[in-house]
């Protein structure tokens, strides 16, 4: 149940062949939920055949809270394209904060149908002015989105970097239904104690 004293809103985007009901995403909304905080899963336009211009399209539509209650968290191509997102939105003031698990700016080797997300390499650090907390988690197992992309991600943005001895790419076959660090760190980032 949202807490109409809190104002706080998070959106959570998915990846490639992802929808919202895959990997943690749903847990996610609802340990938020139970603190009173609305989070939104944006389901993904065609995730199986991504398409950058469909992905900027619908985080415009649906992605309309932009000030300093508002909270993103990112899952591997969702992180590329909020980035895209919001450096073209160009938000009137500071957002609350940014959360990007397993995020990457460059090329994947092995996934050459995403190299669209990646081809145009913009200046990726302006997206630290727009929300002054940021946080990279990756692990460093990560067999689809290398360990040392997300490491340059959080370094190019200035984010504090979170990296997980095994969790893979925190996909459900990898076991990650739940994923508590993404939330001790987004309700770090809120100024509140986990409940």
């Amino acid at each position: 149940m949202a807490d109409p004293t809190n104002s706080k809103h998070v959106y959570i985007i998915h990846g490639y062949g992802a929808t919202p009901a895959n990997h943690w995403f749903g847990w996610l909304q609802k340990r938020l939920a139970a603190d009173g905080i609305t989070a939104d899963i944006l389901e993904m336009p065609t995730p199986l055949s991504p398409n950058l211009q469909q992905w900027l399209e619908h985080l415009s539509s649906k992605a309309k809270l932009l000030n300093q209650d508002t909270y993103f968290v990112a899952h591997s191509l969702g992180c590329v394209s909020l980035l895209k997102y919001l450096l073209s939105a160009r938000p009137q003031e500071p957002l609350g904060g940014l959360v990007l698990v397993s995020g990457f700016t460059k090329p994947l080797p092995g996934l050459p149908m995403l190299d669209e997300f990646t081809q145009d390499q913009i200046n990726y650090s302006e997206a630290a002015a727009l929300a002054p907390k940021r946080a990279v988690i990756a692990s460093k197992d990560d067999a689809i989105v290398p360990v040392a992309l997300s490491k340059e991600l959080a370094q190019v943005i200035h984010a504090d970097f979170h990296e997980v001895e095994h969790g893979g790419h925190f996909l459900d076959s990898d076991g990650f239904t739940t994923l508590p660090i993404a939330y001790d760190v987004l309700r770090d980032m809120m100024g509140h104690e986990a409940k």
